[in-house]
């Protein structure tokens, strides 16, 4: 049989031989048990949080600076990440806010023109643990099972790593929801975007910028505030509407944000994305709870309940509307999730409210839900109906 032969096929192994003789492992335990040993990749170290799983099969760059997972282990079901690199112009935020990263095969030889470094150089530069070489399938079915896991990565030489407990490290950590995380990724301090338009007030709750920058594009005069932010600091930017972002985390902890849904309800249009959604439907009266694993990733199917059409979602929360709860609120239901029946979205015609529970506007993607969302916001903006094909 004749020998196929590949150019740069030889520099290719040489590379790969330099980077497996290189090569830290990592173990990952899970409180249930599961112990699972890979390899490691970007910053040694050990770290514990909460595991959950994306479904993007690609946007590794919008996923890891994403605020919203704060806290967490991000685990991604598609095999391959770092095929393209990492170029920076993506990203959602300043930094990488997943406490680790989770895959079946990290690639370390990015072919794109866009790219300036590796995900495995990102990693090392922020402090990050990756670890590669696992079973992914098999620990996303678990986590489906089971629901979400408290768990441990551990990352480095062998003689140091492969002797922890990472299973009780696991087990001995606190649980995600009593914490804390908006005061990591909310802004330190009330900042300003000049736009010619109507002025928002945004709460930020770890707002990702492709949101600002959809609301920036339409024009509009933008004051960025603090989650913690009180009424009256609000009220000093004499604001056209209120809008609260995406963020981590229980939205029963977001108190402050509460509070201003309240004041500023029939006052002036309020929004919500994400967390935000969440906290305005517990401001007029509704309830939320904690989802078996989260809704994570850029395939979600949401059904719009009066145009009777679907839209393909990105998602990032654990927590979700209890629908029932909505009933006795001023609020109605306008679209579920098509796969389990939850909370997509809300509004009220009285108090000119609008929220959904995805990130419309689409980074990672896709893009089903940038203009009906952002046009709906412009409409109610300008004193229109915000859903011209409801009857």
């Amino acid at each position: 049989m004749a020998r196929v032969y590949f150019p740069g096929i030889e520099m290719y192994l040489g590379v790969l031989a330099s980077c497996v003789a290189d090569t830290m492992i990592g173990v990952l335990g899970l409180e249930d048990g599961t112990r699972v040993e890979g390899t490691g990749f970007g910053a040694p170290g050990v770290v514990s949080g909460e595991l959950v799983f994306t479904t993007i099969m690609s946007g590794y760059e919008e996923a890891l600076t994403d605020p919203s997972y704060n806290g967490q282990m991000l685990m991604f079901t598609y095999p391959l990440q770092g095929n393209y690199g990492v170029s920076g112009d993506d990203f959602q935020s300043d930094r990488i806010w997943p406490k680790a990263m989770v895959c079946r095969e990290y690639w370390e030889l990015p072919t794109h023109h866009r790219s300036v470094k590796t995900l495995n150089q990102f990693l090392k530069e922020e402090g990050k643990p990756g670890l590669c070489g696992v079973d992914t399938r098999m620990l996303t079915l678990k986590v489906r099972t089971e629901g979400v896991m408290r768990a441990t990565i551990a990352v480095g030489a062998r003689d140091e790593i492969s002797g922890l407990d990472v299973v009780e490290m696991a087990r001995s950590q606190p649980d995600i929801s009593a914490q804390d995380l908006l005061g990591d990724v909310t802004c330190k301090n009330h900042y300003h975007i000049d736009g010619r338009g109507k002025r928002i007030a945004m709460i930020d709750l770890g707002i990702k910028r492709h949101i600002l920058k959809s609301l920036s594009a339409r024009g509009f005069d933008i004051d960025v505030f603090p989650a913690h932010s009180s009424i009256s600091e609000i009220e000093a930017a004499k604001p056209d509407a209120l809008f609260l972002s995406n963020g981590p985390g229980d939205p029963e902890r977001a108190d402050k944000a509460i509070s201003a849904v309240k004041h500023f309800a029939g006052e002036v249009p309020i929004f919500g994305i994400c967390l935000g959604h969440q906290v305005i439907s517990l401001a007029l009266g509704a309830q939320t709870f904690k989802l078996k694993f989260g809704h994570h990733g850029g395939n979600q199917p949401v059904k719009d309940l009066e145009k009777k059409i679907v839209y393909i979602t990105s998602q990032n929360h654990n927590f979700a509307v209890v629908p029932g709860s909505v009933e006795d609120t001023d609020l109605k239901i306008t679209q579920i999730n098509a796969n389990d029946g939850t909370v997509e979205g809300i509004m009220s015609d009285r108090l000119n409210i609008l929220a959904v529970q995805y990130h419309p506007e689409a980074h990672p993607g896709p893009l089903c839900t940038l203009d009906p969302f952002f046009g709906s916001v412009e409409r109610v903006m300008e004193g229109k109906n915000p859903n011209p094909g409801r009857r």
